[in-house]
């Protein structure tokens, strides 16, 4: 078995649906007690966040590399951001490392396209949204990513970073992501990506109008293949 190298605590309530799922899944592929063998360093989220609300992208990036080189010498076989928003530095992150680097947009775009999706409603953080980095990411897939207005969008930031990155999962918030949804699909969107960690909190992505891809669940499955050597 493979290590998992896992930069997390972006939040820890995220972090801890990736370690948990993880482990489920290769139980369930293994059989008996078997778990993951897992490297982990969760940051300090507020740190992160301070360089967010900053601008200050290349510090963070800088700071994700240093926390990843770490991991990979500890023995990690291989790197993943435990938080969609932080794939905006994902290159500065992947270009300091040796082992692989796994790409939670890249395998979420191959998820899409098995299925026959090409024009997804992205939900995420404001900064996954607005910047630019997503979508960019999704052309080179042939898939044309669509976004809330700005009302939605706002919305969207506030119900991750208020409420589900503090444990807060409120059903007027849920009531309030399956209509963006809606109005999307009435816009002609095919599909729904998760694109944040903790948006799985809230939302059942088989229990919505459109198909749900939860975009945590696709990379953790990328990882557990490649752990367990079937990569």
């Amino acid at each position: 078995m493979r290590k998992i190298g896992l930069v997390g605590g972006m939040s820890f309530e995220g972090t801890a649906v990736y370690y948990r799922k993880i482990n489920e899944a290769v139980r369930e592929r293994l059989g008996g007690l078997h778990s993951a063998e897992v490297l982990m360093h969760s940051v300090d989220f507020q740190r992160i966040v301070d360089l967010q609300k900053t601008d200050r992208w290349d510090d963070a990036g800088h700071y994700l590399a240093s926390v990843a080189r770490g991991i990979e010498g500890a023995g990690a076989d291989c790197i993943m951001i435990c938080a969609v928003t932080m794939h905006l530095v994902a290159d500065a992150v992947e270009a300091t490392v040796r082992v692989p680097f796994i790409h939670i947009v890249d395998e979420t775009a191959k998820r899409l396209k098995a299925a026959g999706c090409r024009r997804p409603l992205l939900l995420a953080t404001r900064y996954t949204m607005e910047n630019g980095f997503y979508p960019a990411r999704m052309e080179r897939h042939e898939i044309e990513v669509l976004v809330p207005e700005a009302e939605g969008r706002a919305l969207v930031h506030g119900i991750i970073f208020d409420e589900l990155c503090a444990g807060k999962v409120l059903d007027q918030s849920r009531d309030a992501l399956v209509a963006l949804i809606e109005q999307a699909q009435a816009a002609g969107a095919d599909s729904v990506i998760f694109g944040c960690t903790e948006i799985c909190l809230i939302l059942d992505p088989d229990a919505l109008s459109l198909p749900g891809f939860d975009s945590t669940a696709i990379h953790v499955d990328a990882a557990v293949e490649f752990a367990l050597g079937a990569a």
